[in-house]
């Protein structure tokens, strides 16, 4: 009997299987696999998310090992400074490079003059020392009191004119609902945890009232959010991305509808806008879109394929998407990622050159087509002779077939200097409904995520523009309610802070 035969013949009196070679690489492969996937979700759960990538020390370089004890160090050369500094003002020295206070704070005097003081004495100056305190915010009531009175001569009964007030017939001032508002979308406070701090206050705010002044707030400023979505389709580059918002809905009584967030920016202008999509197809995007000219800049996700045949848009990709594929394979592959990442690092430093020298458009162009086009060039043919060294549905297999599919995407940022290199300042404008998520956990419904992607939309814009976004917010839903429709624009925040700066 054959050597290979008896082998056989044991392991069937055993209860064991030989494996083929081809059934051998398969439990490695799906090993390798599911490592991948263990070591991705412990990252996820217990590591770190910063995909920060340091290149590793190449081991074919000199090592010079040292022995320190046994050398003489020479005794350190001493010289001698000598430097002019102004003279200080006279004022208290903070320590630790404290900032000093914004003398826009109002002050509350304290003179504490010392015992002891005889008659006679000489005021010579005096020590200054401020302390920053804090007073929790009070709720206070506007008393409006219009006398009536009765014209002679049968003139009939008239009365002071009530302002508009923001909910006709209702007692929320302006402060309060942009407080209410802000305090949960910026600040990422439930209503039901500052309806406790009302309470302690000694005001006890329904949970149902608290609702409907936000529905109504949001009613009034609907028309402004519908006149942002106008303007921010006349850009000429937009970076687009999608994040779900977990929905209370009649359907699932016992569980939440998975809804979609569609965001839009201007890195030009600096405009931000959310659209909410009851799902993640293409017909968010593509409706919203319809009529749009210009450059959009999108992830992989298959849903922005219809924009790629379109005569009148340029669809761009995200090259931080790529390089986070190969990021993601350094265990799979670390010497084919290592090149990759390498890669992307000179590629992301030519960006920062640019920032940090301020270059225009035009010149940012420039360094891009010198610098840039021949790494990209370089990248493309290594791609294409690794693709066929890997296993496609490896890590490091996945992470190449991804960039070269969407390469003719990937590039094209070299041909514009207002392009940008990838997506990250969309993905930026999400955070705050990431944090809302963990705070408020879901929609109430349909209505009620249309409504947050409405506040999302003016108040990340406020973020963007450096507005205060409790005093725009104030300011718009106290004059909005008598605002005629072609004075619309003049309360969107980047407008807003100009006039304001003006007046």
């Amino acid at each position: 009997m054959l050597e290979v035969d008896k082998i056989q013949e044991e392991a069937r009196l055993l209860g064991m299987k030989i494996l083929t070679q081809k059934e051998y690489d398969l439990l490695i492969f799906e090993n390798a696999k599911l490592q991948h996937e263990l070591s991705q979700l412990q990252r996820m759960i217990f590591g770190s998310k910063s995909e920060r990538y340091v290149t590793p020390t190449d081991p074919h370089q000199l090592n010079l090992e040292l022995d320190i004890e046994k050398q003489e160090v020479p005794a350190p050369k001493t010289e001698t400074l000598t430097y002019t500094r102004k003279k200080g003002n006279g004022k208290e020295v903070l320590p630790h490079s404290r900032l000093p206070l914004p003398e826009s704070l109002p002050r509350i005097e304290v003179v504490i003059e010392p015992e002891g003081v005889l008659r006679g004495s000489k005021k010579i100056g005096e020590a200054i020392t401020e302390i920053l305190d804090y007073e929790p915010g009070k709720l206070f009531v506007i008393k409006y009191v219009r006398p009536k009175y009765v014209l002679p001569e049968e003139g009939g009964i008239i009365i002071g004119e009530l302002p508009s007030l923001p909910i006709p017939r209702g007692n929320a001032g302006a402060g309060l609902l942009s407080h209410l508002i802000v305090s949960k979308f910026v600040d990422h406070l439930p209503f039901y945890r500052q309806r406790q701090q009302f309470k302690r206050q000694g005001i006890e705010i329904a949970e149902s009232t608290i609702n409907d002044w936000f529905s109504s707030s949001c009613n009034l400023i609907e028309r402004l959010y519908e006149r942002y979505g106008e303007i921010i389709k006349q850009s000429g580059y937009l970076m687009v991305d999608e994040t779900p918002i977990p929905v209370l809905t009649e359907d699932k009584p016992e569980a939440t509808h998975k809804g979609y967030h569609w965001v839009y920016y201007d890195p030009i202008n600096k405009l931000v806008y959310f659209d909410y999509q009851k799902g993640r197809g293409r017909e968010g995007p593509e409706t919203f879109l319809e009529n749009f000219k210009g450059a959009i800049q999108a992830d992989g996700y298959a849903g922005y394929n219809i924009f790629d045949n379109k005569n009148d848009i340029t669809l761009l990709a995200c090259m931080a998407h790529a390089r986070r594929k190969f990021e993601q394979a350094l265990d799979n592959d670390a010497e084919r990622s290592g090149y990759a990442m390498n890669i992307f690092q000179k590629l992301y430093q030519i960006e920062r050159e640019a920032r940090e020298g301020c270059l225009n458009f035009e010149q940012r162009k420039e360094l891009r087509q010198e610098k840039s086009v021949p790494i990209l060039q370089e990248f493309e043919t290594w791609l294409k002779e690794e693709l066929v060294q890997v296993l496609p549905k490896s890590v490091i297999g996945k992470a190449i077939a991804y960039t070269l599919s969407l390469w003719h995407r990937l590039i094209r940022y070299v041909d514009d200097g207002k392009y940008e290199i990838d997506n990250n300042l969309v993905e930026n404008s999400i955070r705050p409904v990431a944090l809302g998520r963990k705070n408020y956990m879901f929609a109430g419904s349909h209505e009620g995520a249309k409504r947050a992607a409405m506040i999302y939309s003016l108040l990340s814009s406020c973020k963007k523009n450096e507005v205060d976004p409790y005093q725009w917010l104030k300011d718009v839903i106290t004059r909005i309610p008598d605002c005629k429709l072609n004075q619309l624009d003049e309360l969107l925040p980047a407008n807003w802070k100009n006039n304001t700066s003006k007046n």
